[in-house]
């Protein structure tokens, strides 16, 4: 298990600034989240799950709760950029109150992501399944 700085650690590095609230971009990406989510749910309904998609499923999920985060973000004031940004989202989910082991799953979520995109990692059905039901679960957390 890799350790996740905290979100104060990304502010102190810059990564995380303080500016203002921008409640038309976060009402934006929420709606994005949505259409994604309900696209997801479609797509699970229709085709089902399977190895062939699971990666892509992954990558459907994280983008649907990053987007989710980002929103909370930008609505709190704040702004994100530079070498670490992803994880500087996740840590802020524990401002948020999820609890250590959920925003563990949820950087190793980014983790498995990265490497679908840079690497070509497969997932298997069994961990879309599992990022899916988190997926779910959170939604209505962070929504």
């Amino acid at each position: 298990m890799r350790h996740l700085k905290s979100f104060e650690e990304f502010v102190n590095g810059g990564i995380i600034t303080k500016t203002s609230a921008d409640l038309c971009r976060a009402k934006n990406i929420i709606l994005e989240a949505e259409r994604k989510f309900n696209s997801l749910n479609l797509n699970i309904k229709k085709v089902g799950i399977m190895n062939e998609n699971a990666n892509d499923y992954v990558e459907y999920c994280y983008d649907i709760l990053m987007f989710l985060v980002r929103a909370k973000l930008y609505s709190a004031g704040y702004s994100i950029s530079g070498q670490g940004a992803h994880e500087a989202e996740v840590s802020y989910t524990r401002n948020l109150g999820f609890s250590e082991k959920e925003v563990q799953f949820l950087d190793n979520l980014r983790f498995f992501r990265n490497g679908i995109l840079y690497y070509g990692k497969r997932l298997d059905i069994e961990y879309a399944e599992k990022v899916i039901q988190f997926t779910k679960k959170i939604y209505g957390k962070l929504k």
